[in-house]
């Protein structure tokens, strides 16, 4: 039976997201908002239970437009090397998590900053000093770098003699011998096939559950799974069958499309995606298109740029344009929406380049809503171009916080470092934006995020000076970033991430009000509720709320 009970949320300040704004009242009838406006109408109807929200702050739930949720939900577990400043606390906290954890199997490190090792290349002998008896996997904060020790070499079966797979490099010295420095698609590739073969699926249901109470938790109602791999899809599944049919909150997927270096190949992963695209096309999952890795990153210079890196280096895209073209064009004949990750200026031109191609070959057609992911870095072109196509710019602000551009300034080492993040060019532009997270290469907590946002400043160390301020976005425009255009941007528009009658009730109460407040309230507000489909989903103790029947 669906359950009808009506609440009435009053006295605070609640933001819409729409294009009335704020609201005084807001009344939830089962799963639905029933009415949203004055308080004097909302009083008038009937309401089993009132909750006095007592001047708190009330946004629509938040949509992480962009995540990795199994690798969250894991990373929760490692060793947080992000604020590690230099080699010696490295080493240090990897040696503390071995001496904690002396039957563990192997050691687990996330986040660590290439500015951290004060210009020393990473190599395995440096964890092999402190760690040396089993394997230990220290993934860099850009996700597409892993640095390994001796161990975890020898268990993923790489050795000098091992070739580079399509895509990826496994660093190698002068003398050919492996340093323990994978990048891209032998991070992707060899270590993570590798280790997934080596976790249960019970531990990484587990991970999903971890990953989806942290969301919860910090206001976040839904999300969009960006790379989603068959292990993973089977915890999303097991986890909505242990809910009863639901999940915590809603997911939609991007199913991982890597380059196989053959068109046979290629058209087999876009295939299994359309095959999964109806079998999982509910409320709660859903999977909505295809995600594709253009190019790799600056920090450890594989990003596809028009220039070469500060070091000389100008490595190629990780697709050319014909086999790109020929993977959008399925997809997108095919009606699944197409991400590209593409961080150069060069990858976000090829990027648009496919997506012309599959316009020119699959004909005109009405709210494709393509994306590409990160545009940190454009060209003059691009902004106009991504308008033009519909395209929506995915973009995660939490990547240009100061407190970790150092590496990635010194990468490009001049005046490119200027136009970086561009988000006021593709707005101006006409471009949608959409804002995640891109958790776990960042955090996941979606209000620090949108301090970065509205600033351009660090939510770590605020005695940095802004990045490239000019590109900050207005509080308004950044919440409805987060919340509105990043549910428009995975077809969730009207249901999800705005506050208007008939969409379903997905809210959170905030204790702080950026609004009133300025900026640095994101950094002190704390979620003291999220209601998902009109249930309380999480409610802290801190509450400032009154309830009354």
């Amino acid at each position: 039976m669906t359950d009808t009970r009506t609440v009435h949320y009053r006295g605070g300040a609640i933001f819409t997201s729409g294009t009335e704004p704020w609201a005084q009242s807001l009344i939830v009838e089962g799963t639905r908002i029933r009415y949203i406006g004055d308080t004097g109408t909302a009083d008038a109807l009937d309401a089993d239970e009132v909750v006095e929200l007592e001047g708190a702050l009330v946004i629509p739930g938040i949509v992480d437009a962009h995540t990795h949720l199994v690798s969250l939900g894991e990373s929760l577990e490692q060793v947080d090397l992000q604020d590690a400043p230099d080699l010696a606390e490295l080493q240090r906290r990897i040696a503390a998590a071995a001496s904690a954890a002396p039957h563990a199997e192997r050691i687990m490190g996330r986040s660590w900053l290439f500015s951290s090792l004060g210009g020393r290349a990473p190599h395995r002998d440096l964890i092999d000093a402190v760690v040396a008896d089993r394997p230990v996997y220290l993934t860099a904060n850009d996700h597409h770098s892993a640095w390994v020790n001796t161990a975890a070499l020898a268990e993923l079966g790489i050795d000098d003699a091992t070739p580079d797979p399509l895509g990826g490099t496994i660093e190698r010295d002068a003398a050919g011998v492996a340093t323990g420095m994978l990048l891209e698609n032998a991070v992707f590739g060899l270590l993570r096939e590798r280790l997934d073969a080596l976790t249960s699926d019970a531990t990484r249901e587990a991970q999903l559950e971890a990953a989806f109470a942290s969301y919860v938790a910090a206001g976040v109602t839904a999300a969009v799974d960006m790379a989603m791999t068959e292990p993973d899809l089977r915890a999303l599944v097991a986890v909505q069958e242990r809910h009863g049919g639901r999940l915590p909150m809603r997911v939609a997927a991007h199913w991982a499309v890597y380059r196989t270096g053959t068109a046979e190949g290629d058209r087999a992963a876009v295939d299994r995606a359309i095959e999964l695209a109806q079998q999982h096309d509910g409320s709660w999952l859903r999977i909505a298109g295809i995600k594709l890795f253009v190019d790799g990153v600056i920090d450890s210079c594989t990003a596809a740029m028009r220039a070469p890196f500060a070091d000389g280096s100008q490595p190629e895209a990780l697709w050319d344009l014909p086999s790109l073209s020929a993977v959008v064009t399925a997809a997108d004949a095919a009606g699944l929406q197409v991400a590209m990750h593409a961080i150069g200026d060069a990858a976000s031109a090829l990027a648009l380049d496919a997506l012309e191609a599959a316009v020119a070959a699959n004909g005109p057609r009405a709210d494709r809503r393509h994306r590409i992911e990160h545009l940190e870095t454009v060209d003059a072109a691009t902004p106009l171009r991504l308008a033009r196509l519909g395209v929506i710019a995915s973009v995660q602000p939490v990547h240009c916080d100061p407190a970790i551009q150092e590496n990635w300034r010194a990468r490009l080492g001049d005046e490119r470092v200027e136009r970086g993040y561009p988000w006021g060019e593709l707005a101006e532009a006409g471009a949608t934006l959409a804002l995640g997270t891109d958790a776990p290469t960042a955090p996941y907590d979606p209000l620090p995020n949108l301090f970065i946002a509205s600033t351009r400043r660090s939510a770590f160390d605020q005695t940095l000076p802004a990045n490239v301020p000019g590109n900050a976005m207005a509080i308004a425009d950044a919440v409805r970033r987060a919340t509105r255009d990043a549910a428009y941007a995975t077809r969730w528009d009207g249901e999800l991430g705005v506050l208007r009658e008939g969409a379903s009730a997905d809210f959170a109460i905030l204790d702080a009000d950026p609004f009133r407040d300025g900026p640095v309230a994101f950094l002190t507000a704390g979620v003291v509720r999220t209601v998902i489909a009109g249930e309380v989903a999480h409610l802290a103790q801190r509450a400032p709320v009154a309830v009354r029947s």
